[in-house]
């Protein structure tokens, strides 16, 4: 997903966000030219990318958690970035949807995304050095280690779990 982090890399480089931990990413959304509009979306379904006439719209489903919304942004501008969008017969309109299926990471596209949105919230080398300086100051425990990282990257625990254990930090549990 070499691809999708770079993208991300580039998207914070251009916002000139390098080196901060907690990211305005409506911020950069808006900056990409994307509205972000929050409503309530039906059933397991986290957010959504519409792009029609010119205009972009990240839907996001506002009865889910903050650190969840600034994930589902930040993987909506992955598609925004990355992909085309898939057709949808409602005036030319394309879009890209977020659900419980995007978890499993079972198409490429959503793949990317997720890679996009992790690099973008969660950059490797924030993480990393970050990580480090955690264990250099004897942090007691992994779920403390994943949650003062998560609580500073403004990312869910379970996000940041799964970046260390991608980044090779912690081992699957």
């Amino acid at each position: 997903m070499a691809k999708a982090e770079a993208a991300a890399a580039r998207v914070r480089q251009e916002a000139g966000v390098l080196d901060e931990s907690l990211i305005d990413v409506e911020s950069i959304a808006r900056g990409l030219g994307a509205e972000v509009i929050r409503e309530r979306l039906g059933g397991d379904v986290s957010g959504l990318l519409v792009r029609q006439e010119g205009r972009v719209i990240i839907g996001v489903n506002e009865s889910h958690a903050p650190a969840r919304q600034r994930f589902t942004i930040a993987h909506e501008l992955g598609h925004f970035v990355l992909h085309e969008g898939r057709p949808l017969v409602v005036d030319r309109a394309r879009i890209n949807l977020r659900d419980s299926r995007s978890s499993l990471a079972t198409d490429l596209e959503e793949i990317e995304a997720n890679s996009f949105a992790a690099e973008l919230l969660m950059p490797r080398t924030q993480v990393l050095r970050t990580f480090r300086g955690l264990a250099d100051a004897g942090a007691i425990s992994h779920e403390r280690v994943i949650r003062d990282l998560a609580h500073g990257f403004g990312v869910s625990d379970q996000a940041m779990e799964y970046r260390l254990v991608h980044l090779g930090l912690l081992r699957s549990t």
